[in-house]
């Protein structure tokens, strides 16, 4: 028996839409922080904070939809489909929803969704739970995520489209967390010398 069915265009589909989201907020982003075309489209970069914000969050709603429908269309695998299977699945997806969800929490909607790129900068690094037991809870959470629901369906696919997510997730961190620290290091250099960021910004303006 076949443990995937590859000929399914909701598989494709789903696998484009977990791809499509990462490449958009970061390239939206990187946008903004280079041109701040949406801080002027909406008024402000905490406007424009909370419009890439809804964004982000409604492809993630249409992402999981697709995710769903491609899983209905996969093969079943009679030794995931059971009581215990489901319980395991409740539960993985439970923690995968306290790590997004605490993660949102410490972070707040502008640090959870690009504001430092908007120049909304946390004053400080969050240590608290549940970056205190990971680097990267919100992705850790979504890809968890992911993973129960693939064994609430039972479907091996589902297995196969996590692994997936969590690869296009560690790409999406090699961007990220650089350019992230960029941001954070340039405020720093700005604080520590204040004259000497004036005196660059005035020499920019002439040129």
């Amino acid at each position: 028996m076949s443990l995937l069915d590859a000929s399914k265009a909701s598989l494709w589909v789903s696998l484009a839409s977990i791809t499509f989201n990462p490449l958009f907020w970061n390239i939206a982003a990187r946008r903004e922080h280079r041109t701040r075309w949406l801080s002027g489209l909406c008024g402000g970069p905490r406007q424009g904070c909370y419009a890439i914000a809804a964004a982000i969050f409604s492809l993630g709603l249409v992402r999981d939809a697709l995710f769903r429908a491609a899983m209905q269309e996969q093969p079943a695998l009679a030794a995931l489909d059971n009581r215990v299977v489901q319980a395991v699945a409740v539960a993985v997806m439970g923690a995968g929803m306290v790590l997004v969800v605490a993660s949102t929490y410490m972070l707040g909607i502008t640090g959870t969704f690009l504001g430092d790129y908007f120049g909304i900068l946390m004053d400080a690094r969050v240590t608290g739970f549940p970056f205190n037991v990971l680097d990267n809870p919100m992705y850790v959470g979504s890809t968890v995520s992911f993973l129960g629901a693939a064994l609430w369906y039972a479907r091996p696919a589902g297995l196969l489209v996590t692994a997936y997510v969590w690869l296009v997730y560690a790409v999406a961190l090699r961007f990220e967390g650089p350019f992230t620290a960029m941001i954070y290091a340039a405020r720093d250099a700005a604080r520590d010398h204040p004259s000497q960021t004036r005196k660059s910004a005035m020499k920019k303006k002439k040129l």
